[in-house]
């Protein structure tokens, strides 16, 4: 009877370990520092939502921010590589958390803002849950109107920030086939080329 025990123990160790390397080597231990009983239970959500935007490989390192019922921008859990990631939006109808790069949170923040975003201060974005629905058109628009071209997107990266004449290689336009890269907010300071990958 006890050394059906060992072999129990044994065999129980033997799968939680290499779990825990694996965990350790996807920023697990950080990620466990974030995930402790301080947090709120929705906080812990918005973490998992977050990290759904991007490769676990990316994401599991990245540093964790929400919108407060301010508008204000605070931080879950910080994390070791250059990227941020936000959950989804409750108020949005579909899922649309995100995960970009330093440039592309300064883009985002712009957008957010009303500010013109610098060009030429290319930025790369994960949105892999997809995005919910969106005027193709409309930076701003809420909610479908006759003309403002509302489109549902899958999941996809986006390239921010770039110059004219690199959008000026996509099709722009207003109604676009969402299967092949095509130009967001086109003639605006917010377009942007979306890339579907699946």
């Amino acid at each position: 009877m006890n050394f059906l025990k060992f072999l129990i123990t044994a065999g129980y160790v033997s799968l939680l370990v290499p779990m825990a390397f694996a965990m350790e080597s996807y920023g697990g231990s950080s990620m466990e520092a974030s995930m402790q009983s301080s947090l709120s239970t929705a906080d812990k959500k918005a973490i998992v939502s977050a990290m759904s935007a991007a490769p676990m490989s990316v994401s599991a390192k990245a540093t964790i921010v929400a919108m407060d019922a301010n508008g204000k921008m605070r931080t879950l859990h910080k994390g070791q590589n250059n990227f941020t990631c936000m959950p989804d939006n409750p108020a949005t109808p579909g899922p649309d958390p995100m995960c970009m790069d330093p440039a592309a949170l300064a883009w985002a923040e712009a957008w957010i803002g009303h500010k013109k975003p610098v060009e030429g201060k290319v930025g790369f974005m994960y949105m892999l849950m997809g995005g919910t629905d969106a005027s193709n058109v409309d930076p701003y628009a809420t909610k479908p109107t006759a003309n403002n071209h509302w489109l549902q997107t899958g999941p996809h990266v986006m390239i921010v920030g770039a110059s004219q004449s690199f959008y000026d290689m996509y099709p722009k336009s207003a109604q676009p086939d969402t299967s092949v890269p095509y130009i967001m907010w086109s003639g605006t300071p917010y377009q942007h080329l979306m890339i579907p990958v699946k």
